[in-house]
């Protein structure tokens, strides 16, 4: 259910929660166009919860791999996604799609509310830990997974996309070539925090540490399985 428009601390208003009818919506969209001009192999959907909030922690070297994981997912995701990509049309677009626009360059509370109350409602959260796109190799986390996941208590499932940048197409630059395998490979749910509930700057630095651990050891085992 979307909620409508209140006011937070001193007045501040924040946004209404992002709709899960949207980002099923999404999900169709991100289906039909996944599956339409590439060839993704899934493996382990099953591992994803089939109820109650979770946190895709996904690897990030591509563009397409957000789309990609929206498609291929068995539920409905909100991703968090810089607010740059939301220009023209695509602002509007994502926004009915249940998509979270974030400023990566300051603590952008409403986005943070935003992502909190997805969680709350039972949703699934989806997140590039590294906060942008690079090697896609989880060697750098910043602790916001960290944060939403002990905050929320939600456990977080480590997804590896392989393949999305092995090489450019000839038609259409920047994209992987038509009809590309791409794996993407979901991991076993688990913990970030130690149990005790603790908020503490401490209590994140080791969840991160936990969460890079684990992320690391999911994409290791994703790369020997498919061979990539």
């Amino acid at each position: 259910m979307r909620r409508h428009p209140r006011r937070g601390e001193a007045g501040r208003e924040v946004s209404e929660v992002p709709s899960a009818q949207g980002a099923e919506v999404g999900r169709r969209i991100g289906v039909g166009l996944m599956y339409g001009l590439w060839k993704p192999r899934v493996l382990g959907a099953w591992r994803v919860p089939a109820a109650g909030p979770a946190i895709l922690a996904v690897n990030h070297s591509h563009n397409i791999d957000g789309p990609m994981v929206m498609g291929v997912a068995p539920r409905p995701t909100h991703f968090l996604v810089k607010k740059e990509a939301f220009v023209g049309p695509l602002d509007p677009f994502l926004t009915r799609i249940g998509q979270l626009k974030v400023d990566r360059d300051t603590t952008d509370r409403a986005a943070i509310t935003r992502a909190l109350d997805v969680l709350s409602a039972g949703g699934v959260l989806g997140i590039f830990p590294e906060g942008t796109r690079g090697e896609g190799d989880f060697a750098a986390l910043r602790a916001g997974l960290a944060y939403f996941a002990v905050r929320s208590g939600a456990p977080v499932v480590p997804v590896a996309v392989l393949g999305s940048s092995e090489r450019q197409g000839r038609l259409i630059k920047g994209l992987p070539p038509l009809r590309h395998r791409i794996d993407v490979v979901f991991g076993e749910p688990f913990e970030a925090g130690d149990g005790s509930g603790r908020r503490t700057r401490t209590a994140l630095d080791e969840a991160t540490e936990r969460i890079q651990k684990q992320l690391t050891e999911h994409l290791e085992n994703a790369r020997r399985l498919t061979g990539r």
